[in-house]
């Protein structure tokens, strides 16, 4: 299951850099800060024991969960190229007619609520990322705390306001930024270490088993706040279309968990020194000099760990997009080179409201952290399930290797949950709630759209028969071309059923016209039509197929100037052509399809689909909307 766009190349990895590790990257900024907390619910003393178990425990959570399951398992697995969790979804929706169906079908819905929870993922990790490195400043001079929360509203509007430019652009830019920045780190942990190198036992699995078995009441505690060491785990996997697996491969492994590594020890080596530094360890490693372009260098880079997961988001959105789950959102691809780099200026928006209303409900990243770890580590156990049956229905791995390595990944997954479930009162209900929110959503659009399609499919007929139909009949044909889009070659559109049934009219030239886009960025004008005259030569009725590239923006009219004469039966006036679009009204409807409340949002959703005309590029002004209403 290679990539399918899975080029290396130095500028690809520099671009990884810059939008895929910002999250995972600076977790040693609040991480073990967060674990010795005294104001945490359920404090974990800060002992030299402890600290050894500790930096051991996260240094070998994230090579479980980030380098094993991840880099080295789960991104083995993409859909065409794309990654994350809804590609793992797409996969399991095309094996369910094969051995295994019911069990397909209830990963899949697992998956959903998976891919819900990332979307509460990409709301606190932009507010508690850069909320956590503004807070540096109080370390360079305490006078300046009130300024941390206008500062942080400040970057993270301009942060969304220059998506539009795409993913490569914001990548060149923030590339080099990250690398100074896992180097800054990177340096500053090995200052530490080497004040106190016995810290670098804790590299040592011993520590941290000894941690879990021997002291499990603290180490259980203490978990909660380990896990915010692989927030990031899933964006990697998410932000997989956007440069490859192997980019974000030697990514990781040549730079970023180098850094972090060195980062968790250095901290943990000043905190053998000097216990009074838990306040903000990270800050406080950095000599007193460095500490103001450190917590500058800090903020970018928590810029670039917003990225991370805001592209991420974008790539859930449209796969769920394309698998039915959501409505079709108007997307911008931004890249001719790689199908996944894309901009979805709806998701945008409503994520940078989220993101607003949690700093400023909020207000610290402390408070943040307790609702932080839910989302990330309750996706992450999701997407390790769903790979180990995958790895054993599409790669044909012997079941009881995929149930031994799935009962050990998970099993660890699934500690962290146990931990962060007492964390639930305390702000880790947040991530549930927006995950039950936007799950509903997800599966009642999913239901809604399969009501409307089946009584679309009965109210258009099939198509052909439609056509033939009408030669039986006697229509005026008036002059002039009428285009109708329809959504394929099988049904008749409802725009055309309704100008034949109530206008008893049928125009000289009759195009039935369905747009198709390839996961390839340009189409040759060569292959760019495909056309038939569904069987009744002469009659001046033409379906016609359009093939776009994910990075051209379709415009009907100047392709439709590539048809000859021949194809359609005569020439058509595009530029005196009427187009027709068949809206659909929703409404309530008696039969008991769907809760009452569930119709209610499904109409309400059905308000944020993407404008047709608009999107591809119509004449408003010869554009004529038919609807014709479906009860849901």
């Amino acid at each position: 299951m290679g990539a399918k766009h899975d080029k290396l190349s130095v500028a690809t990895v520099v671009g990884a850099l810059g939008v895929v590790f910002g999250d995972i990257g600076t977790s040693p900024i609040y991480t073990l800060q967060t674990v010795f907390n005294p104001a945490d619910p359920h404090p974990v003393p800060l002992t030299e024991a402890n600290l050894f178990g500790v930096v051991s425990t996260i240094f070998w959570s994230v090579m479980l969960i980030v380098t094993l399951t991840y880099v080295t398992l789960v991104m083995r697995i993409n859909n065409d190229g794309e990654g994350g969790i809804m590609a793992l979804i797409t996969l399991l929706r095309r094996g369910e007619a094969a051995r295994g169906r019911r069990t397909a079908i209830a990963l899949a819905v697992l998956g959903i609520f998976g891919a819900a929870l990332f979307f509460g993922d990409s709301m606190i990790t932009p507010a508690i990322s850069v909320l956590s490195a503004v807070e540096g400043v109080k370390v360079v001079s305490p006078g300046l705390e009130e300024l941390i929360i206008p500062i942080t509203a400040v970057i993270i509007v301009v942060l969304f306001a220059v998506q539009r430019f795409g993913t490569n652009a914001v990548g060149r830019m923030f590339g080099p930024i990250t690398i100074a920045w896992f180097l800054a780190i990177g340096v500053c942990g090995i200052g530490g270490i080497t004040q106190r190198p016995d810290i670098l036992k804790a590299l040592s699995p011993t520590y941290a088993i000894g941690f879990l078995a021997g002291h499990f009441h603290i180490a259980f505690f203490a978990l909660a706040a380990i896990v915010l060491a692989v927030t990031g785990a899933e964006a990697l996997y998410a932000d997989m279309g956007h440069f490859g697996r192997r980019a974000i491969a030697y990514g990781w492994i040549g730079l970023v968990l180098p850094a972090c590594t060195l980062s968790y020890l250095g901290q943990g080596a000043l905190l053998l020194a000097d216990p009074a530094a838990f306040t903000s360890p990270f800050f406080l490693l950095v000599p007193e000099w460095g500490r103001l372009p450190m917590v500058l260098l800090a903020t970018a880079a928590t810029v670039i760990a917003a990225q991370a997961v805001i592209t991420g988001a974008y790539s859930v959105a449209n796969q769920a997009g394309q698998l039915g789950y959501l409505p079709r959102l108007r997307v911008a691809h931004t890249s001719e080179s790689t199908i996944g780099q894309i901009y979805v200026p709806w998701i945008n928006w409503v994520l940078m409201v989220s993101v607003l209303t949690l700093v400023f409900t909020f207000r610290s990243s402390a408070a943040l952290a307790y609702a932080f770890g839910m989302a990330v580590i309750a996706t992450i156990t999701i997407t390790t399930l769903l790979f180990f049956y995958l790895a054993h229905t599409r790669w044909g791995v012997p079941a009881w290797i995929a149930a031994t390595g799935a009962t050990l990944l998970v099993a660890v997954d699934l500690l962290f949950v146990a931990a962060n479930l007492t964390k639930l009162v305390h702000g880790a209900w947040l991530p549930l709630i927006i995950g039950l929110i936007a799950f509903t959503v997800m599966t009642t659009w999913q239901r809604g759209r399969q009501i409307v399609t089946a009584e679309r499919d009965r109210a258009e007929g099939p198509l052909r028969e439609f056509v033939a139909e009408l030669h039986g009949c006697r229509l005026a044909r008036v002059p002039g071309t009428a285009i109708f889009l329809n959504r394929g070659k099988q049904t008749a559109p409802l725009a055309f059923r309704a100008n034949v049934e109530h206008n008893q009219v049928l125009h000289e030239k009759v195009l039935i016209l369905s747009i198709q886009t390839l996961p390839v960025p340009w189409v040759p004008d060569g292959e760019r039509l495909e056309v038939d005259d569904l069987g009744n030569a002469g009659d001046g009725i033409t379906y016609v197929n359009v093939r776009f590239g994910y990075i051209e923006k379709p415009n009907v009219p100047e392709v439709l100037r590539l048809l000859t004469a021949e194809q359609t039966e005569g020439e058509i006036e595009i530029d005196d052509a009427s187009y027709f679009l068949s809206k659909i009204e929703l409404t309530r409807g008696p039969a008991r399809t769907m809760a009452t409340w569930r119709k209610r949002l499904f109409i309400a959703t059905s308000h944020i689909t993407a404008d047709a005309a608009e999107y591809f590029s119509l004449p408003r002004h010869r554009t004529v909307i038919m609807g014709s209403r479906i009860d849901v």
